[in-house]
């Protein structure tokens, strides 16, 4: 295990977020545009605390996107100065909690403060154990000709080259299979 347990699953959140951005989708869709694309997410990546999924919410967290694909355009050093604003914005002030079975962890926002704000908070807490533990080189942006798609690598040796969310790892096996064959063909 790379990280702790709420660290992984707030990086995951992080980064299914940024993927719905057009910018790292292959065909360019932008995958957070209704309500029902929204719940979805929801039911995907758990958040404690308040809900009220309406427009101002949805608006809100659509508006996170930005601001957590720019961790991905920068090394650890830049990331710093990120991640420092999003916890400030939040007001950030880490508690060490216990709930629904999972062990001791931190959250650093009130159950009451905005889903969006939560989520940005959570992400940058997240990231401060990426950058303290100097595992940057494992926040990566997908190596697959045709995808710009965010991912971190949690895999034991830290070999993950394309992301999950375009089979792009196959697909590229397969391109490279097909330029080889052609090759010894040639």
């Amino acid at each position: 295990m790379v990280f702790i347990h709420d660290t992984e699953m707030s990086l995951r959140a992080a980064a299914a977020l940024v993927n719905t951005l057009p910018d790292t989708d292959t065909e360019g869709v932008d995958r957070l545009v209704s309500q029902q694309d929204f719940d979805a997410y929801l039911d995907e990546y758990a958040y404690t605390g308040t809900f009220h999924r309406d427009d101002d919410e949805f608006a809100a967290v659509r508006a996170n996107r930005p601001r957590l694909l720019e961790l991905w355009s920068v090394d650890r050093d830049g990331a710093v100065p990120l991640v420092n604003a999003m916890l400030r914005d939040g007001r950030a002030l880490p508690q060490l909690v216990i709930h629904d079975g999972f062990d001791w962890h931190i959250h650093a926002t009130e159950p009451d403060a905005p889903l969006s704000v939560r989520m940005l908070v959570e992400a940058a807490m997240a990231f401060v154990d990426v950058i303290r533990s100097d595992q940057w080189d494992r926040v990566r942006i997908c190596e697959a000709d045709d995808c710009d798609a965010v991912y971190v690598d949690f895999s034991k040796n830290g070999s993950k080259r394309y992301c999950d969310t375009g089979n792009c790892g196959n697909r590229m096996n397969v391109i490279a299979y097909r330029r080889r064959k052609a090759e010894e063909s040639a």
